[in-house]
């Protein structure tokens, strides 16, 4: 019998994030469901992938700017963009040997776009 193989974890978070963009010749207001997924192989010594409480705080942190503005106001051309700069903005704070696996945004259609850093 050989060694296992250690065990692959994941957690996520979520919060929720109204924005407005323009979308061709239109306004588009859209509430997503933002999720962030860190991953490690094995746990820690609390037996958790990432501290929630961290991740929480620095998701918070991010969206707090973004809520109910103007994608454009921000620099951010729409949806992707936005998701991009969440999970460059949101890398940082999940510590090794954990990473961010997933930035994701859902919205009321239950469309999901996702983005890997």
């Amino acid at each position: 019998m050989g060694v296992p193989e250690p065990l692959h974890f994941e957690a996520a978070v979520t919060r929720p994030l109204s924005v407005v963009f323009r979308s061709a010749d239109r306004w588009e207001g859209h509430d997503y469901t933002v999720e962030v997924i860190a991953e490690r192989e094995g746990l820690d010594a609390f037996d958790v992938v990432v501290d929630f409480r961290d991740l929480e705080a620095a998701l918070d942190r991010a969206l707090v700017p973004l809520q109910g503005r103007l994608l454009s106001d921000l620099g951010l051309a729409g949806p992707l963009a936005l998701a991009r700069k969440l999970s460059t903005d949101l890398s940082p704070f999940v510590p090794a040997p954990a990473r961010l696996k997933e930035v994701a945004l859902t919205d009321g259609q239950g469309r999901r776009l996702a983005v890997q850093p």
